[in-house]
């Protein structure tokens, strides 16, 4: 069963022109921290456009500065993420499934850009 959610953009893979392969998402906890929520499937080539327009640098301090993330469930390839600052919303389509850290364990099928709404109108992370 899939349902649509609203997550944070904190990094991306890919070209900084048009990110392509995957959005990396996050959602603040109760206390204010940024927490990986899941991947995005690969953006359609305007969408990646489109969002390349809205993210801006990584700011001082990014929260998932050092993080290293693989490039899969069972892989141990580390990913080449391009860390922005988490201030873009997204709706995306989530499988309701989640991990024993409350992660997505599937990846995120891309809706739309929500420059309309700030990370405050997210829902928080709940594990």
């Amino acid at each position: 069963m899939r349902q649509t959610q609203d997550a944070v953009v904190g990094a991306f893979t890919g070209s900084a022109a048009a990110p392509r392969t995957l959005l990396l998402l996050g959602r603040y906890d109760d206390a204010g921290r940024l927490r990986y929520v899941g991947r995005s499937t690969t953006l359609p080539r305007a969408a990646g456009r489109a969002v390349a327009a809205l993210l801006s640098p990584v700011p001082e301090g990014h929260p998932w500065t050092g993080w290293t993330f693989s490039a899969g469930w069972s892989s141990r390839e580390p990913l080449h993420v391009t860390l922005v600052a988490p201030e873009l919303v997204v709706e995306v389509g989530v499988d309701v499934a989640r991990d024993a850290s409350g992660r997505w364990r599937h990846p995120a099928r891309w809706h739309r850009a929500r420059p309309d709404l700030s990370p405050a109108d997210v829902p928080p992370f709940a594990s």
